[in-house]
């Protein structure tokens, strides 16, 4: 993790300080914590209800924003400064009490906050919510760590470490990822030397994008509201300041928050514009890429048939189908079955693969704590199974497009390799050429080369989106 602070351009003074509502937003910050540690939470889903219940906008809303993010993002970091202030073992540590301790610690080495406001803000919120001797010991710890700057601290809790284990501890990444985001770099034809670069950019928070859905919206007019023109989707704006919902498109479902990286695996499936009739969206949960593929559909006199295996994920899709016109059902279904149930009915087939999301930490910042390594080798079966069923739903001549936010080589270059072996008659096209044609300029997105084509990686530290994998693949 860099020095630099996440708190930018805001007041030295923290909300604590300046008004009566005194630990509201530290509150509203540890509660999100509370629940991402009890009840798995995400929190990206449940902080802007939290803002919205406790009234806070504006400075208040941005403080308690970063400060539940940038203490879920350093908590490796931050869980080895504290072990340093402590002989009791972190995991020892009364885990509401820990939380706390994070935020203090947050607060005190990546943000510009005074450390009389961080300790007694914290403590305060320990004495309230577990007990007056466990504040005392959240004192004593938080005190502690007051008394050296985050350079020391760094050159601390780095000491004796080298190569990943060092890297994980500064960055705050668990060191399997950090392997395994290193083995990516130079699997996708990176240099491992970009590694740092690359965990910094996942520690760095991502100013939210939308897309216009064609035909229902524009970029212009969602820069009209106040957003700034994407870097590299010609359907995406970003959100300079205030959230998504204040913008009208968004609350009318015409626009949706979506990576631009999400945005350009969507749109190179579609790439060229050739007739056909019929698409599908194989995992089609929560529903960004569908309703993108649903309004391009409508335009193009196609229907969108979007799979989905959970029926709570299937009613997101349907609500995002919602607002959008043409021809398009959502289908509650094992999305290994398609290919059997309807084999070669498709035109164009989607596979955005479930994955371990590690291209995806800058916008999940829980989830590098609770991924493991097993799950990549869990998720290595389900992945195969649904691009064999892809295959045989496609129509021969029809474009699969494999898409995943992960760069590990197990979920993308391997899963790729094994399905080309197990399909003879799949060829694989350019994907990074599609990209560049999309955007009308080079992406520079070019992973290893797989028989004919090539596949696409895009990079959190390069291209400042999720870090997508994409395969095209043409029956």
């Amino acid at each position: 993790m860099t020095q630099r602070p996440h708190y930018h351009g805001r007041s030295e003074t923290a909300p604590s300080r300046r008004t009566k509502r005194a630990d509201l937003p530290r509150a509203t910050a540890y509660s999100v914590l509370r629940a991402v540690t009890e009840d798995d939470a995400y929190a990206n889903l449940i902080l802007p209800g939290r803002l919205t219940g406790a009234r806070l906008k504006g400075r208040d809303a941005a403080f308690a924003t970063e400060l539940a993010y940038g203490t879920l993002r350093g908590q490796g970091l931050y869980d080895a400064v504290i072990a340093q202030c402590t002989d009791r073992p972190t995991d020892k540590i009364e885990p509401a009490v820990l939380d706390v301790l994070r935020m203090g610690a947050h607060q005190l080495l990546h943000m510009r906050v005074g450390a009389h406001a961080a300790v007694d803000s914290s403590v305060a919120l320990v004495r309230e919510n577990v007990s007056v001797g466990a504040s005392k010991f959240a004192n004593a710890v938080l005190r502690r760590i007051s008394e050296a700057d985050t350079e020391t601290w760094n050159q601390r809790i780095t000491d004796g470490l080298t190569g990943n284990a060092r890297s994980a501890v500064m960055f705050s990444h668990p060191e399997w990822i950090v392997r395994g985001l290193r083995q990516a770099l130079i699997a996708h034809g990176r240099s491992a030397d970009e590694l740092e670069e690359l965990l910094d950019a996942d520690n760095t928070p991502a100013r939210p994008a939308l897309t216009a859905l064609p035909g229902l919206s524009t970029p212009a007019e969602l820069a009209d509201g106040g957003a700034e023109p994407g870097r590299w989707s010609p359907l995406a704006a970003v959100v300079a300041s205030g959230a998504p919902g204040d913008f009208s498109q968004v609350r009318a479902g015409t626009a949706r928050v979506q990576d631009e990286g999400s945005q350009l695996v969507t749109l190179a499936m579609l790439h060229p514009d050739t007739p056909d009739e019929r698409w599908l969206d194989l995992c089609a949960g929560p529903g960004g890429k569908a309703a993108l593929l649903a309004a391009s559909a409508a335009r193009r006199g196609a229907s969108l048939t979007a799979v989905e295996v959970s029926r709570h994920r299937a009613a997101l899709v349907a609500g995002a189908l919602d607002p959008v016109p043409g021809d398009s059902e959502v289908v509650t279904a094992d999305g290994r079955r398609i290919g059997s149930e309807q084999p070669e009915a498709f035109d164009r087939v989607l596979v955005d693969v479930p994955c371990t999301g590690l291209g995806a930490l800058r916008r999940r910042p829980e989830a590098r704590w609770r991924r493991r390594p097993a799950d990549i080798a869990s998720l290595g079966p389900l992945q195969r199974e649904l691009l064999d069923s892809a295959v045989a739903a496609t129509r021969p001549g029809g474009v699969i497009a494999f898409t995943t936010c992960s760069p590990h080589p197990a979920e993308t270059l391997a899963v790729l390799d094994d399905v080309v072996t197990a399909h003879p008659g799949l060829s694989v096209l350019d994907a990074p050429a599609v990209l560049d044609a999309v955007v009308g300029r080079d992406v520079g997105a070019a992973s290893r080369k797989t028989g004919d084509g090539r596949a696409a990686q895009l990079w959190p530290h390069l291209h400042g989106t999720d870090g997508m994998f994409l395969a095209l693949l043409q029956k």
